[in-house]
Parts: structure tokens; C-alpha cells; sequence
């Protein structure tokens, strides 16, 4: 059994400790919004905040959520989160939509830690993050947006 806080809510699960975060929140509580890409986490699909941080919750072990906070796509809230997710909907973003959580979830760590990113501050944080479709000039000019919303 393993509790943590997950979207501000106290969680209990009863997994196997070595079950990765990802599948907890898909198949234990039902937060689908976090997506499987490669599982190795070289793809970003599976991002989430892991104690305020960007983290691959497909690598992430239930044996090390003790205590800690998640936050996933269903639970970011902030000014951060709505300048983020008003620049995606505005820029039009997403093609297939796929890895779009993944990303969203690096572009709000990415600017909660540096408000004013530079293109090259962007391409380290966004590396991780694949996207099939090759949207990164509009991901990068939708975080560039969101940063300036922000006051950035």
C-alpha cells in the first residue's frame, strides 16, 4: 500500500511497488489524461508533476510516491496552467493531440521554473517531449505566448 497526494487529494493504492506511476493512474484511479508512448521515457507522452517537477510517470516506481505530490493533466490549475492551455487553444496547438498532455505538462513546469524562457531555455525543456505530428514551432511559439500573457 502506498499513499500520496495526487491533484491535491490524499490517495491509498494497493500495488506492486515496482507497478510505474503511469499505469496507477490509468488502470488504479482512472486518470487517463497522462498517455503511454514508449515506456522507457524517451517520448514525454506520460509527463506529469512529480513534487512541482516535470517527471515520466512511466518510470516513475509506486515505491518511491510516498508522501510526494503528483499532479496530472486533470488537476494543473494556476495562472501558469490557463496562460499555457489558452496559448495551445489559441495557436492551434495540437494536431492528433496525442502527446499533447505530455507537453503541456513540460511548458508549465518549463515556466513556472523560468518565466521568460529563451528559444534555447525551450528546446532543452521540451526535448524530451516527441511529437509525431512536428507541431514544436507552434508548441514553441504557444510557450513564448503563454510567458508573455504571464507578464514574462
Amino acid at each position: 500500500m502506498v499513499t500520496f497526494r495526487i491533484n491535491g487529494a490524499s490517495q491509498s493504492v494497493d500495488v506492486d511497488n515496482d507497478v510505474p506511476l503511469l499505469w496507477v493512474l490509468r488502470d488504479e484511479l482512472t486518470l487517463t489524461g497522462t498517455k503511454y508512448g514508449c515506456g522507457v521515457a524517451q517520448c514525454g507522452a506520460c509527463t506529469v508533476h512529480l513534487d512541482g517537477r516535470a517527471a515520466r510517470s512511466c518510470v516513475t516506481r509506486a515505491a518511491s510516491l510516498a508522501g510526494r505530490e503528483v499532479v496530472t493533466i486533470e488537476g494543473v490549475a494556476g495562472q501558469v496552467a490557463q496562460a499555457v492551455q489558452e496559448a495551445w487553444r489559441k495557436l492551434d496547438v495540437a494536431q492528433c493531440g496525442y502527446c499533447q498532455s505530455g507537453q503541456i505538462m513540460s511548458a508549465i513546469a518549463l515556466l513556472s521554473e523560468i518565466p521568460r524562457p529563451s528559444d534555447a531555455d525551450i528546446d532543452t525543456a521540451m526535448s524530451g517531449n516527441v511529437c509525431r505530428c512536428a507541431t514544436y514551432v507552434r508548441i514553441r511559439a504557444a510557450i513564448h505566448e503563454a510567458a508573455a500573457t504571464l507578464g514574462g
